[in-house]
């Protein structure tokens, strides 16, 4: 057993309202540079909708993540090394600029310079690349709140499966909010397609990076990863993507989308893992997925993982503040949240706690009491599509797995109006106790930031990679956004 330790993050959809001001503030502090107008470290996705690249969940397009081979070995769903050799120099699954959106600013001369007339002037969309005339039909969250809408909401890749559970009706809408950034997996796809190594995944805290020294700008991580979170900059031909604000984290500070949330439903914490145990949990059954990558957790409170760990080199305040996690709590203790996508075997480690709002409007609908237990649980058994739907985004399909979280969530809403009111019965879900619902309520309802982010500074005397990173945004000097050329010589 080797004992290492990971930055992770937790996401509860209930509490999205889908605001994109996480987006907004990232964009603003890594991606507003010349170059990166069309990339979205963090964006927010109306589910069911195509996202952003459009349709990024359809690997048998994209070809991302990892899958089993004949003998059982994983391989690159975008092939081997031969393969993708020949597709070096043309990558046909990589989504285009149209897969994205094609960045437009306008024609302001036109309001200013306008002469006196009766109608007023125009600014018409101009293409932020080519400068030419454009018309707008796409954007970062184009389909925003559109979910219930058949002509972005169909094109869904999760509701392929489900069939004709599914009709586009007004009265059986269903939506929610999905905040994505990239997962920094403990199996990354991505590193492993980078043919130059510029990828990697950090060893002190498990960031997945890019060393621009390194990136020859060959675009495989992008094909490579299943999430589309690795974009190119379309000026200096090097690959960017999401830094967990590495630099916010070494210091103890929460990443910027987390500490602007508006709804607090980000909790950012430390997990321990087994590294010996990762190859096998990625290669488990797709029926087991959740379960196998959950087992590779190591618990904080184990004296025997905690000796080990210290054996291995993590930091003593690194273990302390593993036993505190939220993500901990959330994903191993109580098991309410689940992993984005786990079919595509990269372990991610960014988990989300499905929404339970369409059960409670579901409870609602069929004459029940969004407050009575029974009637919730009877909603979550005879829901039309949540369920199904939510399996699909996070179970690989067990739709045992999102019953079993939805139910805890349910448990929690009525055993606190119990505890405040004593109205109605207070029959406790099988495998929690009392205890650990006023816990979880505490946790995902009024925790303050000292719970939600449990992050340790990084260690600089023991690390000399975190020791030699620059403060501040790597790519960038004290003068403004690096040159094109500069850029290539400073640290990832």
């Amino acid at each position: 057993m080797k004992v290492m330790a990971a930055m992770s993050m937790v996401l509860n959809l209930d509490k999205c309202i889908g605001c994109s001001t996480c987006s907004v503030t990232c964009k603003q502090t890594w991606t507003n540079r010349d170059g990166t107008d069309y990339v979205w470290f963090n964006n927010v996705e109306t589910k069911p909708g195509v996202g952003f690249p459009r349709s990024w969940e359809d690997q048998k397009l994209w070809r991302g993540g990892w899958e089993l081979d004949s003998s059982g070995r994983l391989r690159l769903r975008s092939g081997g090394r031969l393969r993708r050799l020949t597709r070096i120099f043309a990558n046909p699954e990589m989504p285009s600029i149209d897969d994205y959106y094609e960045p437009a600013t306008y024609d302001f001369d036109a309001l200013l310079s306008a002469p006196l007339s009766q109608q007023m002037p125009v600014a018409r969309p101009l293409s932020a690349h080519t400068g030419q005339p454009m018309d707008i039909t796409a954007g970062p969250n184009w389909d925003d709140d559109l979910g219930g809408s058949a002509e972005y909401a169909a094109a869904d890749p999760n509701l392929k499966a489900l069939g004709d559970k599914v009709r586009f009706e007004f009265e059986q809408t269903f939506m929610f909010h999905l905040p994505r950034l990239c997962e920094h997996c403990l199996n990354p796809a991505c590193v492993a397609a980078c043919p130059s190594g510029a990828m990697y995944k950090r060893e002190s805290d498990g960031i997945v990076l890019v060393d621009e020294n390194k990136c020859r700008g060959w675009r495989m991580c992008v094909s490579g990863c299943p999430y589309k979170k690795v974009f190119m900059n379309r000026l200096s031909g090097k690959a960017e993507k999401c830094t967990f604000c590495f630099p916010r984290i070494e210091e103890g500070t929460p990443t910027v989308c987390a500490e602007t949330c508006v709804g607090r439903l980000r909790y950012i914490g430390v997990m321990l893992y087994d590294l010996d145990a990762v190859e096998a949990a990625a290669k488990a059954d797709a029926a087991h997925i959740v379960e196998a990558q959950r087992s590779v957790f190591l618990d904080p409170t184990d004296p025997a993982v905690v000796a080990q760990a210290e054996a291995d080199g993590v930091p003593r305040d690194w273990l302390i503040a593993a036993a505190a996690s939220p993500v901990w709590a959330l994903a191993m203790k109580y098991k309410v949240a689940l992993p984005l996508h786990p079919e595509y075997r990269t372990l991610p480690m960014v988990w989300y706690i499905p929404p339970l709002s369409p059960v409670l409007q579901a409870t609602t609908n069929m004459g029940g009491d969004a407050q009575d237990q029974d009637d919730v649980f009877h909603a979550i058994d005879s829901l039309r599509v949540p369920v199904e739907y939510l399996a699909q985004l996070f179970t690989a399909g067990d739709v045992a797995m999102v019953h079993e979280a939805l139910t805890k969530l349910a448990a929690v809403r009525t055993h606190m109006r119990h505890v405040t009111t004593g109205v109605g019965a207070d029959p406790l879900p099988e495998g929690i106790s009392a205890a650990d619902l006023e816990d979880l309520y505490d946790l995902l309802g009024v925790a303050k930031m000292a719970r939600r982010f449990v992050i340790p500074p990084a260690h600089r005397e023991d690390n000399a990679e975190v020791a030699s990173w620059v403060s501040g945004c790597p790519l960038e000097s004290a003068d403004g956004p690096l040159t094109r050329s500069e850029r290539g010589r400073k640290l990832p």
